[in-house]
């Protein structure tokens, strides 16, 4: 499949007609916006949109508007190719506040390894209950640097609810949690996303994180999906590519934050 025809595919199934990704969460289409509402925990933001410039900057108040009303702070998920081309600056002007870029890359599964071993010492553990999600949170704090309490909220939720959508795991060195990642099976598109894989300093540059690529690719494929997608960093798109997978586009978030109410 060449370049642009995944791409339109992956538009079409991941973003344009999207399930819900956590518990209580809905999708819904509203103009030329899709948008998911889910809890606090949840992902809540706008997943396509299709706007030209008479259109965009209604279309971005509305959103602002609801996410408000609910008191969610919200993510409006920016393609590269997405329109109209001022976008992004029509986002910062509504008060969104953009994080780093990443990648969209994208590899059939059966075109990867799925035997990557870890290295000597490691145990790769799949996570299934609050004890796995409390070793995996404390890894990726560890490797990120930032508080995991809502990502881990979220896991706990699927790995209760949805179990059949998630499939985490996290690498031991005894009884040191290292690094840690999941993956979101996404019922009916063929695809599964590769999100959160991170190590701690000291195990960087060991293979961890093509060995845990590996093992989740081989569960995707035993589970009947085709594709896996990653949202890549700087850092892992390298190895992505030694791999085989192939850059789509760009994908940039744009976060908004509602401002706290006026004391009356």
């Amino acid at each position: 499949m060449d370049h642009d025809t995944m791409l339109a595919v992956f538009d079409d199934r991941m973003r344009k007609n999207a399930p819900p990704d956590a518990p209580g969460a809905y999708v819904e289409r509203v103009g030329d916006v899709v948008r998911q509402t889910g809890p606090d925990a949840a992902w809540n933001g706008v997943l396509w949109s299709a706007l030209d410039r008479s259109r965009v900057d209604g279309a971005i108040a509305e959103q602002v508007d609801h996410y408000t009303a609910l008191g969610r702070e919200f993510e409006w998920k920016l393609y590269g190719h997405d329109q109209p081309d001022d976008l992004a600056d029509r986002l910062e002007a509504a008060g969104f506040v953009p994080e780093e870029p990443e990648t969209l890359m994208v590899a059939p599964i059966a075109d990867l390894p799925t035997s990557s071993a870890p290295p000597t010492g490691i145990e790769l553990r799949p996570v299934t209950d609050a004890a796995g999600v409390d070793l995996m949170a404390q890894a990726q704090e560890e490797a990120f640097g930032r508080d995991g309490t809502r990502h881990r909220q979220q896991l706990l939720a699927q790995l209760t609810e949805r179990p059949d959508t998630v499939v985490a795991v996290v690498a031991m060195a005894g009884d040191v949690p290292v690094s840690a990642a999941r993956m979101e099976l996404v019922p009916g598109t063929g695809f599964a996303g590769l999100w959160g894989g991170g190590t701690v300093p000291a195990w960087r540059g060991r293979g961890i994180y093509r060995a845990l690529i590996g093992f989740r690719a081989r569960i995707a494929a035993e589970r009947g999906y085709h594709y896996l997608q990653v949202d890549a960093s700087d850092q892992s798109r390298p190895i992505l590519e030694r791999l085989g997978f192939t850059a789509l586009t760009t994908t940039t978030p744009y976060v908004y934050r509602p401002r706290p109410a006026a004391n009356s």
